[in-house]
């Protein structure tokens, strides 16, 4: 699985409609409005790195009000969280 941060510059007075937009797009599963340079940061999920473009290059640069992109890829995840989930699947629980 590769993941991808993408911090998104926007028209301002499209920020709710290209966060909404954008989370609709295939293999972003979540997107956030942050403080700071940015507007939004979308997180990218993909089975494939080459996926990667064609969700980022064309389809998420592409929506109205998206001014600019910098995309940021993730190598581990540390969140203890995420790990338990992994490790989960495809288990059932036993106890009872």
């Amino acid at each position: 699985m590769v993941t991808a941060f993408v911090m998104i510059k926007t028209d301002p007075t499209r920020i709710p409609e290209c966060a909404a937009e954008l989370a609709d797009l295939d293999g972003v599963t979540a997107v956030y409005s942050v403080t700071g340079e940015w507007d939004l940061i979308a997180m990218v999920r993909l089975r494939r790195f080459d996926d990667l473009a064609d969700v980022i290059a064309d389809h998420l640069s592409k929506v109205e009000g998206v001014r600019d992109t910098e995309t940021m890829l993730a190598f581990r995840a540390y969140s203890r969280h995420d790990l338990e989930e992994g490790f989960a699947l495809g288990f059932e629980n036993t106890e009872r």
